[in-house]
């Protein structure tokens, strides 16, 4: 996928950039010296307008891997780049690699790269990718500009950064992989979204996929969460290399009460987490807090929307192993009875509250941000 027509900032999470003739003029394998080229100042600008708002960058060159040593010679320049790799495999392998080792789809990523023969080949070999020339960059910028930049997204580089701390302590941990998980000292806070939280959560509603239940818009998300009978709950998650900020977000329906006058039913049109935090037990963790504060609130069955894409394996597994199956409701909005953006190939699964429920990863450690500020 060429070029920035109809080009979507949400779907993109990192801009992977070429080496010789794009980051720089000349051939860096090439040099007499051991001095690398000088970069561009334009694409060092647009690498940091990218930070700014979120955007992750990486590098993927076919050349030499002494290439890379030598940037690391130049922490300036390196610390720009997340997960860089400098060999020379092909250039969509060395994508994948890159979408693995940040954990984000292969779909959320760019290639910037003056070759053409280098971005055919990514085209073919994996054709949601979008690539494009360093001409191209400007458009690239622009498809940003106006865009509300949360905090979150701010702060996102460097929480990949610290991300890749935790991995290399992970690597040199003796012990199971449960082990270095109590030992990271995870802690999870759950509570009903603040004003200032509302950007971030719908944030994780537009760029979450693996993570995301129903892909409920941004707009129709703002507009529920404001509606009578609806609260919006965000999760935070801490561990001892510092904060991973908020990860998850999930939207409430109370609006279908009991015989007593109390929410029957908890309804989740919509349940996003990060990806960042896949594999270490806080989506499951932030949904069983779900269940056991409807539980508290009197409610008798928890539903959630779900709308299977390609993307969701994860979230699909992780309602079935809740105890979640599929109801005869249909995938409504509350109390205003109108069909979802994606109602019509959406399901509503749905579990009792009563009897026991599943208990979170005995690793993490989770509470009420109510408890927790009190």
């Amino acid at each position: 996928m060429s070029g920035t027509d109809r080009f979507d900032p949400d779907g993109v999470k990192c801009v992977v950039w070429d080496l010789d003739g794009t980051l720089w003029d000349e051939i860096a394998v090439e040099s007499v010296t051991d001095d690398l080229p000088t970069p561009r100042p334009a694409a060092l600008a647009a690498i940091d307008a990218l930070a700014a708002r979120g955007v992750l960058s990486s590098i993927a060159s076919r050349s030499a891997p002494s290439v890379l040593d030598r940037l690391d010679a130049v922490p300036q320049v390196r610390a720009r780049f997340l997960a860089p790799q400098v060999s020379w495999q092909d250039k969509s392998e060395s994508l994948r690699r890159i979408a693995k080792d940040l954990g984000i789809a292969v779909d959320a990523l760019v290639l910037v790269d003056d070759s053409p023969y280098e971005r055919a080949e990514v085209e073919a070999l994996l054709p949601g990718v979008r690539t494009l020339a360093p001409e191209d960059v400007p458009a690239l910028l622009a498809a940003f500009e106006g865009r509300e930049v949360t905090a979150e997204s701010r702060e996102r580089v460097r929480r990949y950064r610290t991300e890749e701390t935790r991995k290399a302590e992970g690597e040199r941990f003796e012990g199971s992989r449960e082990e270095f998980l109590r030992w990271c000292d995870m802690r999870l806070t759950v509570g009903a979204a603040t004003a200032d939280e509302i950007p971030r959560a719908l944030e994780l509603a537009a760029r979450t996929h693996r993570l995301n239940s129903s892909g409920l818009t941004p707009d129709r998300l703002r507009e529920l969460a404001s509606s009578d009978g609806h609260e919006l709950y965000t999760a935070r998650m801490t561990d001892r290399f510092g904060e991973y900020g908020i990860i998850g977000a999930a939207l409430v329906d109370r609006t279908h009460h009991g015989d007593g006058g109390t929410p029957a039913t908890w309804s989740v049109p919509l349940l996003a987490l990060s990806c960042r935090v896949a594999g270490r037990g806080a989506a499951a963790a932030f949904l069983f807090r779900l269940m056991e504060r409807a539980r508290r609130a009197g409610a008798e069955e928890f539903r959630v929307t779900l709308r299977p894409t390609d993307a969701n394996l994860e979230m699909r597994i992780l309602l079935r192993q809740a105890g979640l199956r599929r109801t005869d409701a249909t995938a409504t909005t509350g109390t205003t009875s109108t069909p979802t953006a994606t109602a019509a190939d959406s399901a509503v699964l749905g579990r009792t509250l009563q009897g026991d429920l599943p208990g979170s990863p005995g690793w993490l450690h989770v509470s009420d941000r109510e408890d927790a500020e009190a």
